[in-house]
């Protein structure tokens, strides 16, 4: 689902294991680092990419240690879903505006991963990226990255179905 307004875009996508897809590499790629991803033996490495600006972690408050270090997180969000088609991770494309400082805009990318964290109990890897150099020079957003299960001070829980339900998900994305 998308939103927009005068400066404001935001995208809510599902990461799926059915469609080939690896949350430890989406995570590696968005925070511009290298993660290994334990079940396939695999390193992702994008520690050379360039236009990451900033990165964070959003938890709660008595979330475990573990939850803030990016490998271990999704590799335990990875690791908690059994099934074939089971949805690994959402993320939120955040346009960020280019008229106000980068701190301002830290500042609100922060404020909706906390956000989320708050309202679902979830935890947010958040990546500020900057424009391309061929790009449109006020494209800075953020990406944030939220697991699909609560976090819980044991480790992750249950999971997150308020944006699954077709009677609700439309509505908490607005």
């Amino acid at each position: 689902m998308t939103a927009t307004a005068s400066w404001f875009h935001v995208s809510v996508k599902t990461m799926s294991r059915s469609a080939g897809r690896s949350v430890v590499a989406a995570a590696a790629y968005r925070l511009g680092t290298e993660l290994h991803e334990q079940e396939v033996d695999q390193t992702h490495d994008y520690r050379r990419r360039s236009g990451v600006a900033v990165t964070f972690t959003c938890a709660p408050v008595d979330a475990p240690d573990w939850a803030h270090d990016p490998e271990r997180l999704w590799n335990a969000a990875n690791a908690a879903e059994k099934r074939k088609n089971s949805t690994l991770a959402r993320e939120i494309e955040l346009a960020l505006p280019a008229a106000v400082s980068a701190e301002a805009r830290e500042d609100i990318a922060r404020a909706v991963a906390q956000e989320l964290v708050t309202r679902y109990g979830v935890v947010v890897s958040g990546a500020i990226h900057t424009p391309s150099r061929e790009g449109d020079q006020r494209n800075h957003h953020a990406h944030l990255l939220f697991t699909t299960r609560r976090m819980e001070a044991d480790g992750l829980g249950a999971k997150t179905r308020v944006l699954d339900a077709k009677a609700s998900g439309p509505a908490e994305v607005i």
